[in-house]
């Protein structure tokens, strides 16, 4: 028996966790660097055991439960170092599996991960990711499950994991993360999800604060603290030192007196700043590493000229469109009087609001709002030929001295979708702009919603010293646009050059920076080489809007020390730890827009920092071994980045290869009613080689298997859902070569989807995968690995090996794609297609497979010699037939993508027939995206 345990727990800072299992970290997290960080517990709600009637009224008994939990987070100089305690019970009376289940903040490292079980303590190893995948690979071929990481919001993935506690036995999970918060808005903030949907014996939240520089301000929020809980919250304040705890009670949590429901469900929000003045900033020093943080006060603000380039193609229609010009005309209202802009609008062609750039007086703000409003959707995207004319226009106002000397120039661009109008090339249109630009602009990208292409705005953004984000489509995005304006919107300082004591100082972090903007942070990291160095020397040089600014600052590098070591509760070592988290970062974002021979360069060196200090980044994973397996047992987990969707690929790592027609194989005497002998065995459904239809039944403790055979082009219907719109069908193709008289070999070469209540199609051939949505097409090679979202309808391409097509939370498809040698003389490419869930598809659901989506029960009895020698027969009553079935094997290509994993199964002869309704010319349809209703 399974019962779900799960946790969250939101704050800044890195994560990392594994049980047999590896954790990698994306490659596309920089991009909310500039977000507060979070991570979450929570506990779902669990099983109960039932009570007599005498019992009713007493405290329900869960038979997992969480009677401990602890986070404790330390922050020193804005590097936060987290760790989460949970102690969990098992009060059943027989073994339990409780699934640990973590949100983590796309920027966070994890660092360490450990489960403690009948006092024996198990603790994570950080691996390159090689390694680790190759150990993955060998747990899969033995059919083990992956740990699973997907995306959960918007700056959230999740990790789930699971552990078996015996009877009366615990269980402790302690996880570590760290991170360095990142100032936006003036101000740092930790975010605690607090969703335990129980009552714990011990809760507790203990944030210690210390900052050096001195805290300006600290608050404690939290939806949930109605008046019986603010009381608890303690907060302490001094020059230096924060501390906050909340520890409610049993009682204090209770939803109401007696009930067993908890109060304790949102966020535990601290945000705080420090003291600021106009000086070089704060420095400290531990065990040779230094921290340097600059954000001066009292500057005037830079004028800037803004270029916004704002797609109005046909996907733009409707809300989106709405949305943007709402935030435009705030963000027009908002421009101080002494900036300058213009408006670019663009589908396949360009249309500028004026042919210069205009100073944002009322007058010129006014009518940019009226233009503004008149913006309406139509045609395809075309981004190269507005950007460059950005460019242009910025040019021609430098050069007219049409500008303030000193000013910040800049092109925002938005858009909600590829390039796929004039000049189409990603790559080339990022040369094109980084060309004309020449280091002079700034580049800000903003994606809409979840079908643009992420890492192409990214890419072209670092290229020009900008940064992307992706704009979520949600009530809340006019706020989410004017908030990354307010980001950029007050330039303070021009050029900043950060400079340290000469030869005495190495491997230093980014020393170099275009601007510095009001709310933001500078930090720069570094090693004292120098062991003798007794004075620290700091020297800025940057411009202001009317003069050049020097700053300088020296300090005693004993003194420094001693201030940080007297604080007992911070971790010794955060210097150095935070210079490699920071180092990591800076690399992974350089590593984008690397050549080929420098990311090799960087990615050895990422590889290296990541390894010593043990962070799971994009090149590395943890490995932990479960207390119930074996030690080369190996779960794995790739975290998803902005332009992937992961949640299903760490369940399916695909198949390649080509897959012969397996014929039905010998079968014992000692046959099983369950071959997988686990129980309840895993769920399967799915259709394969010369088409192989393998179903699962009698509480998937068994298998059903079928083929249909139809002629080369012939298009079958598999999965039809009236209600939810959602169709899958499949084009049959034979060999190269039909001799005469031989029966005709047949495979699945093509299958088309519709989800269409979304007005969405994706063809997937062994060529190309194509998505249509509306107007718009995509073609994607197999090649690449890519994915594109649509509101809940996802695709997600691993390269030459499979597509993952997910519906929502609960419908989940894999379409594996096998190569054969191309100069063979008989055997094609082909494909075949899994069901991995189908829980959210309707009970109208039909098709050759839909129709057992629902259970399928089968008698099988009179086991016998079969009609082939070596075979067995026996009889099965289903559906009200009796049928005679005989036992072999198929093959699942998913774990193993060269030999695939046997399974067991009844075959049932003459297509299906009696196990199928109907006849299979009853599943014929005319063409790919046709329909045919039950």
């Amino acid at each position: 028996m399974k019962t779900m345990l799960s946790y969250f727990l939101l704050i800044s800072i890195p994560a990392l966790i594994s049980s047999d299992f590896i954790i990698t970290e994306s490659e596309h997290h920089k991009s909310d660097y500039a977000n507060p960080s979070s991570n979450v517990l929570k506990l779902a709600p669990r099983t109960l055991k039932k009570r007599s009637t005498e019992e009713h009224d007493t405290k329900p008994v869960r038979e997992l439960e969480i009677y401990s939990m602890k986070i404790d987070c330390k922050v020193t100089s804005r590097f936060a170092h987290n760790v989460i305690i949970s102690r969990v019970v098992n009060r059943a009376n027989e073994s339990r599996e409780a699934f640990f289940e973590v949100e983590l903040p796309k920027t966070a490292f994890i660092s360490n991960f450990s489960m403690t079980l009948d006092g024996v303590t198990y603790v994570g190893a950080v691996k390159e990711k090689e390694v680790a995948q190759r150990q993955y690979q060998q747990a899969v071929s033995r059919g083990q499950t992956a740990g699973l990481v997907k995306a959960s919001g918007r700056k959230m993935e999740k990790f789930k994991v699971s552990v078996n506690i015996g009877p009366a036995k615990k269980v402790t999970f302690e996880l570590t993360y760290e991170e360095l918060l990142k100032r936006n808005l003036g101000k740092y903030e930790m975010n605690i999800r607090v969703k335990p949907q129980q009552l714990i014996n011990h809760f507790q939240i203990d944030v210690h604060v210390f900052e050096p520089q001195g805290i300006a301000f600290l608050d404690v929020d939290a939806k949930f603290l109605i008046n019986n809980l603010t009381s608890v919250v303690k907060k302490t304040l001094t020059a230096t030192r924060a501390h906050v705890s909340f520890k409610p009670t049993l009682e204090q949590q209770r939803k109401c007196p007696g009930c067993h429901e908890t109060l304790l469900d949102g966020d535990f929000i601290i945000q705080y700043d420090v003291n600021r003045d106009l000086s070089a900033g704060s420095v400290q020093i531990v065990n040779g590493y230094f921290v340097h943080h600059f954000a001066p006060a009292n500057l005037s603000t830079i004028p800037k000229n803004v270029i916004f380039v704002i797609d109005r193609s046909g996907s733009m229609w409707g809300t989106k469109m709405q949305q943007t010009k709402e935030a435009l005309i705030k963000i027009l209202e908002d421009m101080d009087t002494e900036d300058h802009f213009a408006i670019i609008i663009f589908d396949y062609e360009t249309q500028t609001w004026r042919d210069s750039i205009v100073q944002a007086t009322p007058d010129n703000v006014a009518k940019a709002k009226g233009f503004v409003n008149s913006i309406s959707p139509r045609g395809v995207t075309n981004i190269n030929d507005p950007m460059l004319d950005a460019v242009k226009l910025l040019d021609k106002a430098h050069q007219e001295k049409q500008l303030p000397e000193r000013s910040v120039s800049m092109i925002i661009l938005l858009t909600d979708g590829d390039p796929n109008s004039g000049e189409s090339n990603p790559t080339k249109i990022q040369y094109n702009v980084k060309n004309a630009i020449n280091g002079r602009y700034n580049v800000y990208c903003l994606g809409f919603g979840y079908d643009v292409k992420f890492n192409f705005l990214e890419k072209m953004a670092l290229d020009n010293s900008g940064i992307a984000r992706r704009i979520f489509e949600d009530s809340d995005a006019p706020l989410q646009l004017q908030g990354f304006y307010d980001e950029v919107a007050n330039p303070l300082l021009l050029d900043i050059e950060l400079q340290y004591s000469e030869n005495a100082i190495s491997e230093l972090t980014q020393t170099s920076f275009r601007q510095y903007y009001d709310g933001s942070e500078i930090v720069v990291a570094g090693k004292i080489s120098d062991d003798n160095l007794d004075v620290f020397l700091t020297e800025v040089f940057a411009q202001t809007a009317n003069e050049n600014l020097t700053l300088k600052a020296e300090v005693r590098v004993s003194e420094v020390e001693n201030v940080t070591q007297q604080q007992q509760y911070i971790f010794g070592d955060f210097t150095e730890r935070l210079w490699a988290y920071l180092t990591i970062q800076q690399l992974l974002e350089q590593r984008i827009s690397a050549d080929t021979n420098e990311k090799k360069n960087l990615t050895d060196r990422i590889l290296e920092l990541s390894l010593k200090y043990s962070f799971v980044t994009p090149l590395t994973s943890m490995v932990v071994t479960k207390p119930e397996e074996k030690e080369d047992d190996v779960l794995v987990a790739d975290k998803p980045g902005e332009d992937e969707n992961m949640a299903q690929q760490q369940r399916f790592h695909g198949a390649a290869g080509y897959a012969h027609q397996t014929p039905i194989a010998q079968q014992g005497p000692s046959y099983s009613p369950n071959p997988y002998g686990l129980g309840a065995g895993p769920v399967f459904t799915f259709v394969d080689s010369d088409p192989h239809f393998i179903i699962s039944m009698n509480n998937h403790n068994d298998a059903i298997c079928f083929n249909i055979d139809e002629k080369p082009g012939a298009i079958l219907n598999l999965i039809v859902d009236p209600y939810t719109g959602f169709v899958v069908n499949g084009q049959l193709i034979g060999e190269k070569k039909i001799e005469n008289n031989k029966k005709i070999n047949t495979y699945f070469g093509k299958f088309g989807i519709v989800n269409n209540k979304m007005d969405v199609k994706v063809e997937v051939s062994t060529q190309v995968i194509t998505v249509f949505h509306g107007e718009d097409k995509i073609v994607f090679p197999w090649s690449a690995t890519a994915s594109l979202t649509k509101e809940s309808f996802s695709i997600s391409i691993m390269k030459e090996k499979n597509v993952t097509v997910t519906v929502g939370d609960d419908a989940t498809f894999v379409i594996v794609l096998h190569r054969v040698w191309k100069n063979h003389p008989l055997h094609r490419d082909f494909l075949g297609f899994y069901t991995l869930n189908s829980h959210r598809l309707s009970n109208m659901t039909h098709g050759l497979l839909g129709q057992f989506y629902h259970e399928v029960n089968a008698e099988i009895y009179n086991i016998r010699p079969g009609l082939d020698q070596g075979k067995h027969d026996a009889t099965m009553i289903v559906k009200g037939h009796k049928l005679r079935v005989t036992r072999g094997y198929q093959k699942d290509y998913r774990f193993d993508p060269k030999r695939g994993t046997n399974i067991p199964c009844w075959f049932v002869h003459y297509n299906g027939k009696g196990f199928i309704d109907g006849i299979p010319t009853d599943y014929i349809v005319s063409s790919l995206f046709g329909l045919v209703y039950p």
